[in-house]
């Protein structure tokens, strides 16, 4: 594969990290010592300690710590809203800056935040998590900083927090003449993107950019090889099924479901449904060889694995080892025997996968792209998004087709995937394939995708996240 997935594009993502809110650097002091002072003589008239060294006995029986006064940690700063509300913006601020540097997600920068910030409690990071998501949300191209987002996102929809402003200690400053009136407008779409919406949906553009940026539900894939939905429904009791993909659930956004015994006993997967039906729509099935040619972290192997009830032959191939190596861990926990990791150096992948030249039964590509149908989840990676970024991964998208298509066997099929909604990304690449390989034609889709070999999925028609995927065979 010539280039893993980018960042943006990643699905969502096992973590759904719940973070939180913020205030200054917990300040670091030495270990208390555990102290054992031994009890005065009867003789001996009680001293009262100075409060320099004031201990506090430990209770007989227990091993409670005695801190002295000098170690004691110093009292962190009230978080009341007005504190939540800088914090958010120096949550934003940093947002920003990782997306202009191409750093980390939204959700992995607000949690090393609060790393940093431990007093905060759970309520307040919530708090704080929601408002800066609620604000980048509401900005289809980055705004200046983060005071400046805030701003804009009160003026806009929620004015009661310019109450805010200047409000106390660890309040954001006092508004300043005429900054209300100078903070960006919110936007959906970045202004270049908007002309490629209307290419896509005509009338309907509007819609289904506000759909991406709606907050999306905790989707999970229930495990066949663990039990399979009725299971995970049982040890889910709060959990939905989900309408279209068989093995789907659906729990409210927000949900914490790592540390759950269903989730750590390999009964469910976090994976939207969209993705599920997605990998459906491959059609794998028992005793196939297949190649998931951009496995990344291995969400969509899993899937494949079960629907081939754990018997065949699946390699699993990224250039991303660190990406790659989590499959090892999350396939053990699924009960999955027949993945094989397969790390590619580009541009060498075409010799690295001499040996399965003409052997597949099934090619899957779920390609890199843009990202923008996960933009429910990573809204922020509009502000990564850029024309030149984007003709660079329809490059890439064409190579990997070309690439994936020599190893097709006979009676095989070729699986395209992009968790986009961009036509560069998904029908013009469908468009343009069987031109360079007039070996290849359109093929039907695995079931519930079929009949259609071709399928747009966007949160405004389907629920779920945006994901094109398209089926080829070669013809006989």
């Amino acid at each position: 594969m010539a280039a893993s997935r980018a960042p943006a594009a990643s699905r969502p993502t096992a973590s759904q990290v719940r973070a939180s809110a913020g205030g200054a650097t917990r300040p670091r002091f030495k270990a208390a010592r555990i102290i054992n002072p031994p009890l005065p003589s009867r003789s001996a008239a009680p001293q009262r300690p100075s409060p320099r060294h004031a201990v506090k006995r430990c209770i007989p029986g227990t091993h409670a710590l005695a801190y002295t006064a000098r170690h004691a940690p110093a009292r962190p700063p009230p978080v009341t809203p007005s504190a939540r509300a800088q914090a958010a913006i120096e949550v934003l601020d940093a947002v920003l800056a990782a997306a202009r540097e191409g750093g980390a997600a939204a959700d992995v920068v607000i949690e090393r935040y609060f790393q940093a910030r431990r007093y905060a409690g759970s309520g307040d990071r919530r708090a704080v998590r929601e408002l800066a998501f609620a604000a980048i949300r509401a900005f289809g191209e980055p705004p200046p900083s983060g005071r400046a987002a805030l701003i804009g996102y009160a003026a806009a929809h929620q004015p009661e927090l310019f109450g805010l402003f200047g409000s106390g200690p660890h309040a954001p400053a006092p508004l300043a003449s005429g900054e209300r009136e100078a903070a960006p407008l919110p936007h959906p779409l970045p202004r270049w993107l908007e002309p490629l919406f209307a290419e896509a949906f005509g009338a309907q553009a509007a819609p289904e950019a506000d759909a991406l940026l709606a907050r999306a539900p905790l989707d999970l894939r229930a495990n066949r090889l663990q039990g399979g939905r009725a299971a995970a429904l049982a040890a889910l009791p709060e959990a939905e099924p989900t309408p279209r993909a068989p093995d789907g659930l659906r729990l409210a956004a927000g949900t914490a479901i790592e540390r759950h015994p269903a989730y750590l006993a390999g009964l469910v997967e976090v994976q939207d449904e969209g993705s599920q039906l997605a990998a459906l729509g491959a059609g794998a099935e028992p005793g196939m060889t297949v190649v998931d040619l951009c496995a990344g972290a291995g969400g969509k192997t899993l899937a494949l694995a079960a629907a081939m009830a754990n018997a065949g032959r699946i390699v699993a191939c990224d250039t991303d080892r660190r990406r790659l190596g989590q499959l090892g861990p999350r396939a053990a926990r699924a009960g999955v025997t027949i993945s094989e990791p397969r790390l590619l150096d580009p541009p060498r992948e075409a010799a690295q996968l001499a040996d399965l030249r003409g052997s597949a039964d099934l090619v899957l590509i779920d390609a890199p792209c843009s990202g923008s149908g996960t933009w429910r989840r990573n809204p922020e990676a509009r502000w990564r998004l850029t024309a030149p970024r984007l003709e660079q991964l329809a490059a890439v998208q064409a190579r990997l087709l070309d690439l994936g298509s020599a190893l097709v066997a006979p009676g095989g099929r070729l699986v395209y995937i992009v968790c986009s909604v961009l036509p560069s990304e998904g029908a013009q690449q469908a468009d343009a394939f069987p031109a360079r390989a007039p070996g290849f034609a359109p093929a039907p889709l695995g079931a519930p995708l079929a009949p259609s070999h071709a399928a747009l999925l966007t949160p405004a028609r389907a629920g779920t996240d945006g994901f094109f995927i398209a089926a080829f065979a070669p013809i006989c």
